[in-house]
């Protein structure tokens, strides 16, 4: 199967149905060489919850949208639907997964965990664009994961009756958000929702009181790069990432008038 645009491998990501930023982060955070390739995560219901457990119950069938395609790792980019079935079942789903494909299959939440161990991470503080109680499910998460939660930043969406309240919100949002945490920031800030933008934000504050910040995008592309280069996840590269040593020129493109 011909590989001609992706002679470093493909990467295959499935994504929520009205999720707008994934992919093109994605695009712009893929290093040279890597190629994309998208599946969309799809559910009928009009309720946010529901839709994210959705997401995860019909799994197998999102992933057999890729077929024969020669993936070297596959992202699941919602963070959301994590924090629904919780540590065990994600585990044993996606660890089952992977053995199927016979390639590395991750979550953004799991790959924010290999980010946090990659860093050394204890307690942290997160951006979070959810409601009240899917950021309770979130602290939840992260704690079933051994990390202490020092701060929460809640971003609110203009509105948030909307179906998607999430994919309203725009970066200068997540930013103002990340720079309240100062003074709080713990080892490490976790931008969370796949579907806010985050790589303005992580341009223009890559660190907060000496913390790394990050978002769970970042995390999946950067997770999904390693697994496909055989590379280990270390601390170094995952810096390097957060600095936008390789994606900060494509950035500018999108700056420009």
């Amino acid at each position: 199967m011909s590989i001609e645009y992706a002679p470093r491998g493909f990467i295959g990501v499935l994504t929520p149905q009205a999720n707008t930023a994934v992919e093109p982060e994605c695009a712009i955070l893929l290093p040279p060489g890597v190629g994309l390739l998208a599946g969309r995560l799809v559910s009928a219901s009009p309720v946010m919850e529901q839709r994210l457990t959705d997401y995860f119950d019909t799994i197998d069938a999102s992933v057999a949208q890729f077929g024969s395609a020669p993936l070297r790792a596959l992202g699941f980019a919602c963070t959301g639907s994590s924090y629904l079935k919780g540590r065990t079942w994600e585990e044993d789903k996606f660890g089952r997964i992977s053995q199927r494909l016979g390639c590395t299959a991750t979550t953004s939440a799991l790959a924010v965990i290999d980010a946090l161990h990659a860093l050394d991470a204890r307690q942290i503080a997160l951006v979070s664009p959810y409601s009240e109680s899917l950021t309770a499910q979130s602290v939840a998460y992260w704690q079933s994961h051994g990390f202490k939660v020092d701060a929460v930043a809640r971003v609110t969406a203009s509105n948030p009756d909307n179906a998607h309240p999430i994919y309203g919100l725009g970066s200068d949002a997540a930013l103002q958000a990340v720079n309240s945490l100062r003074g709080k920031a713990g080892d490490a800030v976790v931008m969370l929702g796949t579907g806010m933008p985050s790589l303005r934000a992580i341009m223009a504050a890559p660190r907060v009181d000496g913390a790394p910040v990050f978002s769970c995008t970042l995390a999946l592309a950067w997770r999904c790069t390693r697994a496909l280069e055989a590379a280990e996840c270390s601390a170094a590269s995952l810096l390097a990432w957060i600095a936008g040593t390789h994606w900060k020129e494509s950035m500018k493109e999108f700056s420009r008038e």
